[in-house]
């Protein structure tokens, strides 16, 4: 009986697109929890998916299942399609110490109307794709730490958009700052999971939960990629639409 539950537990958890891995971190018999985005229901997203809003034509790119991004101009590449409950996996890496980039969620209509190249949206909720060095000049130049930004997975309003951002909140109160700092430096690859349902979003950073928000106003629209001055590229992105 013991047996036959465990390969049943297995199996659900596999189903589900859950990978579990050891944390190798000295301190831990812990384990990080990782959904691969595989499993029923879940669709691989490629640039094909996407429409350029308001980049140049060789802003962004794709090949071998890897969509790149020159960073410039700022400016993003919107799915073509709207969301509204989903759950969404992505690995990223910037190329460039100090490079910015997002992933915009929930994004109305109307925030990408006449964008020129050089602007980004004017709604929706961003997740934010930030290399660590970003901060760590920042740190440098003011001789203080961020108190309304950090590199390890904010989540937060922008322009017309509106959310109750979860704790820690940055100092202007806009901002869930992540409870733990995971991200990985320049070239290497970051996992994130984002779950969006009826307007809430969380967020994990390579294996753990960090931030988020909720009361998220609209709680429907467009998913995009931003170009923000620095080359970024993506993979492994896939979503699964929920009730």
């Amino acid at each position: 009986m013991k047996t036959t539950l465990t390969i049943c537990t297995l199996a659900l958890l596999l189903a589900s697109g859950f990978l579990v891995a050891e944390d190798k971190k000295p301190q831990a018999g812990l384990k990080k929890a990782f959904i691969n985005g595989q499993g029923a229901g879940w669709k691989l997203l490629t640039l094909a998916d996407f429409e350029n809003v308001n980049c140049a034509k060789d802003t962004w790119s794709e090949k071998g299942g890897t969509i790149y991004c020159t960073g410039k101009p700022v400016g993003v590449t919107r799915s073509k399609k709207t969301y509204k409950n989903f759950e969404m996996v992505a690995e990223w890496r910037h190329m460039k110490p100090a490079g910015n980039s997002g992933i915009f969620l929930w994004a109305p209509d109307a925030s990408f109307t006449g964008l020129k190249p050089g602007q980004l949206p004017r709604g929706g909720i961003e997740v934010q794709v930030l290399d660590l060095e970003y901060e760590t000049r920042y740190e440098k130049k003011n001789g203080k730490k961020s108190d309304w930004f950090t590199s390890h997975g904010d989540v937060f309003p922008v322009g017309t958009s509106k959310m109750k951002p979860f704790a820690p909140v940055s100092k202007n109160g806009r901002r869930s700052f992540p409870s733990k700092r995971l991200t990985l430096g320049v070239e290497k690859w970051n996992h994130y999971y984002i779950r969006g349902i009826n307007g809430e979003v969380r967020l994990w950073v390579n294996g753990e939960e960090v931030s988020g928000g909720e009361d998220c106003r609209p709680a429907m629209g467009f998913m995009a990629l931003e170009s923000e001055g620095s080359p970024v590229e993506f993979r492994n992105m896939r979503i699964r639409e929920l009730p």
